[in-house]
């Protein structure tokens, strides 16, 4: 039987995605416990669905506090929760690397992009479709990393691929693309749970399990 995953989800924004994995967990449809959501911005709609579900909630500002301390802080919340897994969905403090080293391997992002193109700072949201269609690309997709040092530049553990319509705009990229993400980030989490990828990930220099299978095993 699948174990039941404790993780930590890390929100800066709506919480959609948030909303989607605690309805998937709910529903045992995703074998995971939300022992803990952190939110950098007090105003986030995501607090309020988070407190909404009871789920255990945290609000902790990271501007104009000192990056060393509130890594700290973060650290030992997540850690007396008994958190094995994090996942950032939408948060936008870049994390100090202090704090990366401390949760190497256990650390995963979802970013609404085909990696490495449209990552890095600043690169999030609306923006990011934006890029998108300025480029004139004719897909785009979803992208769950490893969290490291190097900001949407971890080792890609999956990705999928979604067509770019004529006439898309960033909104009806984004509304469309959404479910495919949530539906990628709650795959890459199960195979956490089940062993299937290690905690903690071995590394950067690692391949992912099945990525030697062949050219498109991690799509």
């Amino acid at each position: 039987m699948t174990r039941r995953l404790p993780i930590g989800v890390l929100v800066s924004g709506e919480g959609t995605t948030l909303d989607a994995l605690a309805e998937l967990a709910l529903g045992d449809h995703l074998p995971v416990r939300i022992v803990l959501v952190v939110s950098d911005r007090p105003h986030a709609r995501a607090v309020e669905r988070a407190r909404g579900r009871g789920l255990p909630t945290l609000v902790l500002p990271s501007r104009g506090v000192d990056p060393e301390a509130w890594a700290a802080r973060l650290t030992q919340e997540l850690a007396q929760k008994g958190v094995e897994l994090v996942v950032l969905a939408g948060f936008l403090t870049i994390l100090p690397d202090s704090w990366v080293r401390r949760w190497q391997g256990r650390a995963i992002n979802l970013h609404p992009a085909l990696l490495p193109r449209y990552g890095g700072a600043g690169m999030y949201g609306n923006r990011v479709h934006t890029a998108v269609l300025a480029a004139g690309d004719r897909e785009t997709g979803a992208t769950v990393h490893l969290v490291t040092e190097d900001v949407d530049g971890g080792p890609v553990l999956a990705q999928e691929r979604v067509p770019v319509e004529p006439g898309d705009t960033p909104e009806t990229l984004r509304a469309r693309l959404h479910p495919v993400e949530v539906a990628l980030l709650a795959a890459t989490i199960r195979r956490f749970a089940d062993g299937s990828l290690p905690l903690p990930y071995p590394g950067p220099d690692a391949p992912a399990p099945g990525e030697r299978e062949g050219p498109d095993a991690r799509r």
